[in-house]
């Protein structure tokens, strides 16, 4: 008898703590894709923004037609980006047009001057910001749910409830800013 409930207390246990590992998993998930959605909503504002700083430069650099093509077709592959990698990518080629785009109006002294401009390039900066700021925190999470579903004993709940692992979202930086800076006295 008494082996019995031993062995009903055993399973109450473990039953007990796979259902304690599945909620926690389920909530780093969730967590996880609250996060994705976070990003997503900077992301939004900044394409929402784009066409308006294009518009602000194509007033003053109506010749430069190739540049605002490329800004806009970066835009566009970034707005129909999903998942994590490929959001990245498009990320980056964005990044690296509208880099271009702020090249050009630095020719330009009316147009760095100009009231509409200033205030397109702050409201860019702030969501550059937001976005780096979400981008740390979805990375934080994402390597918190990859770690449980990777450690012992949550791996094989993980396992058997089919949780997958998550992917970074990891912009590329150029290899200028990568490698060690050199200080000389």
């Amino acid at each position: 008898m008494t082996l019995l409930w031993i062995i009903i207390a055993a399973a109450v246990i473990v039953a007990g703590a796979v259902v304690s590992i599945y909620n926690k998993l389920v909530r780093l998930r969730n967590t996880v894709r609250s996060s994705w959605s976070d990003i997503d909503v900077q992301l939004k504002k900044r394409y929402d923004l784009v066409p308006n700083i294009v518009e602000a430069v194509k007033g003053y650099a109506s010749h430069e037609r190739s540049l605002f093509e490329k800004v806009t077709e970066a835009r566009s592959r970034a707005v129909h980006a999903t998942g994590p990698v490929e959001t990245a990518k498009a990320e980056n080629l964005l990044r690296d047009s509208l880099k271009s785009l702020f090249a050009v109006a630095e020719a330009y002294p009316d147009l760095k001057a100009n009231q509409n401009f200033l205030q397109l390039q702050t409201q860019l900066k702030e969501i550059e910001d937001n976005i780096e700021s979400a981008r740390r925190y979805y990375n934080a999470v994402t390597r918190d749910y990859n770690t449980a579903i990777e450690q012992f004993p949550s791996n094989l709940v993980a396992s058997q409830f089919k949780f997958e692992r998550s992917d970074f979202f990891e912009l590329e930086t150029p290899d200028v800013e990568r490698k060690a800076v050199k200080v000389s006295f």
